[in-house]
């Protein structure tokens, strides 16, 4: 099973694919960001983001997408140019035909390091050990891109399970 989980934003885009096998272990098949200039349009960034993600979806073929949802905090602008980036992903998805789960911060941090409120670094740390990485991934907004990958792949088996 392969997901594609992906961290939005406008300016810096994570996305991480994460395969889990038969046996349960989880392989970092790719990871990246896709970057927009700030002094480029709105409706460019978000197109470039459309279509940069359109090419590694029919790359990689994964059999799932999850998408981190938006955590609102101070900042309206940001949460609003987020939440833009969030549409044009899950549009993308969509039309891939791909499931789509969306998961909080505090769930995918739960998921990954057992406790919703760790910080980056033990978020990544933790990405490093599950993945057996060399070093922790680098930037940020990938890191989090293959937690949020991580945690879809942990709650799809879960679900599972119930199921059967």
């Amino acid at each position: 099973m392969l997901s594609l989980g992906i961290d939005p934003g406008t300016a810096s885009l994570g996305y991480g694919l994460v395969r889990e096998h038969d046996d349960g272990s989880l392989t970092c098949v790719h990871y990246d960001v896709i970057r927009t200039r700030a002094d480029t349009p709105m409706p460019q960034r978000l197109k470039q983001i459309h279509d940069e993600l359109v090419v590694i979806v029919e790359r990689y073929q994964p059999d799932r997408a999850a998408v981190e949802e938006l955590f609102f905090a101070r900042n309206v602008t940001t949460a609003i140019t987020v939440a833009q980036a969030r549409g044009v992903v899950l549009l993308a998805l969509q039309n891939a035909g791909l499931p789509i789960a969306e998961y909080k911060p505090n769930a995918i941090k739960q998921s990954i390091t057992g406790y919703g409120g760790a910080d980056k670094t033990q978020m990544q740390e933790m990405v490093r050990l599950l993945l057996t990485l060399d070093n922790r991934p680098r930037p940020d907004d990938a890191a989090d891109a293959l937690a949020v990958a991580i945690a879809d792949l942990q709650h799809y088996r879960l679900a599972s399970f119930n199921t059967v």
